[in-house]
């Protein structure tokens, strides 16, 4: 008799617990799924005037992101940014496609983001060189690849497609001109 009291004691456990985890799982729509949450996304952005900074802030905002500026080692100057003087810093990286301008430390935490946005101005209608200096010291990969930029005058599409081109070992997402 013990036996048999014990043995349905267990079972009337067992049913109550198997009906607690089908009631949870009913009322968690997103249990065995991905939790889209989870995800985290960082804004990375170069700015020389302050203007990419305002549109990297307000994406990340909205994109309840983290931030990380690409600051160079050696910091433009107005004069290093006059795209008018054919000698001045600027122009000069922007000519030679190779250049690759040194930036200070590097995003040390990178793999714990999903989505990177990339931000940047443009310049002679692409992005400027120092950014391919930041995707070149970072490993990428397995990332979604979003592009923003600010401008006077130019799309975003010419820049995206330029770092698409350059990089197609990466997974690119959409592109976002922010003005």
């Amino acid at each position: 008799m013990r036996r048999i009291t014990t043995i349905l004691c267990t079972a009337i456990i067992l049913m109550g617990m198997t009906a607690c985890a089908q009631k949870n799982n009913q009322n968690n729509p997103n249990q065995g799924k991905e939790n889209p949450e989870m995800k985290k996304t960082l804004v990375v952005y170069f700015s020389a005037t302050g203007t990419t900074k305002a549109a990297a802030q307000k994406l990340a905002k909205e994109h309840n992101a983290d931030l990380y500026e690409i600051t160079p080692e050696q910091p433009y100057t107005a004069a290093d940014l006059d795209w008018r003087d054919k000698t001045s810093r600027s122009t000069i990286e922007m000519k030679d496609k190779s250049s690759r301008p040194a930036i200070k430390g590097k995003c040390e935490n990178i793999a714990d983001y999903d989505t990177v946005w990339i931000g940047f101005p443009i310049w002679w209608y692409t992005a400027p060189t120092i950014v391919n200096t930041f995707i070149e010291a970072h490993d990428l990969s397995g990332k979604v690849l979003n592009v923003f930029a600010t401008s006077g005058g130019s799309g975003v599409e010419g820049s995206a497609n330029d770092l698409k081109k350059a990089y197609p070992q990466y997974n690119w997402g959409e592109s976002r001109l922010m003005n």
